[in-house]
């Protein structure tokens, strides 16, 4: 086993790069707009959250909105790190308001009753949970640090539905 001397050269040059090394190679791009389609799921998470937040009513109500309120911290921080990494990646994050229903994997909702705020809150948790689980399986080892902070989020959306499914259960 020996390292290419010649990527380790190109690593020496392009300093303008930051951390894309040639080893990132052609599917840079397609990361990023994977991300930037994470970026928008995760934006209208945030607001799916906290308008439920704002407008959940009825006798369990207060509890679980605060909850969403918990939940949509926590994707606003995910779209935090999706859009760092997009621009670790030599990329720009896309926070276009007219585009982001259109990017986003999961839907907004504008339910009344609760239970069916917590149902579509855990569609979208599970829709967010098979996106990222397939994209991972894409990436692979083409990106180890995208990889890992999908893997990391994967994991929030994760205990994100379980939670929900308990709440919707009871």
């Amino acid at each position: 086993m020996v390292l290419n001397e010649a990527a380790l050269g190109a690593a020496r040059r392009s300093l303008d790069q930051g951390a894309v090394t040639p080893s990132y190679g052609p599917w840079r791009e397609d990361i990023i707009q994977l991300l930037n389609d994470s970026l928008a799921t995760e934006l209208v998470c945030v607001l799916r959250y906290k308008r439920h937040h704002f407008t959940a009513e009825g006798l369990a109500s207060s509890a679980i909105a605060a909850e969403f309120l918990v939940h949509a911290t926590e994707e606003s921080g995910h779209a935090d790190r999706i859009a760092q990494r997009i621009v670790q990646l030599g990329g720009e994050p896309d926070f276009s308001p007219d585009s982001l229903t259109k990017r986003s994997h999961a839907a907004y909702d504008d339910s009344k009753e609760l239970k069916e705020m917590i149902k579509a809150n855990l569609v979208a948790e599970r829709v967010a949970i098979e996106a990222y689980s397939q994209m991972i399986a894409m990436i692979g080892d083409k990106d180890s640090t995208t990889r890992r902070l999908l893997e990391d989020i994967l994991s929030d959306e994760q205990e994100h539905a379980e939670e929900l499914k308990d709440w919707l259960a009871a």
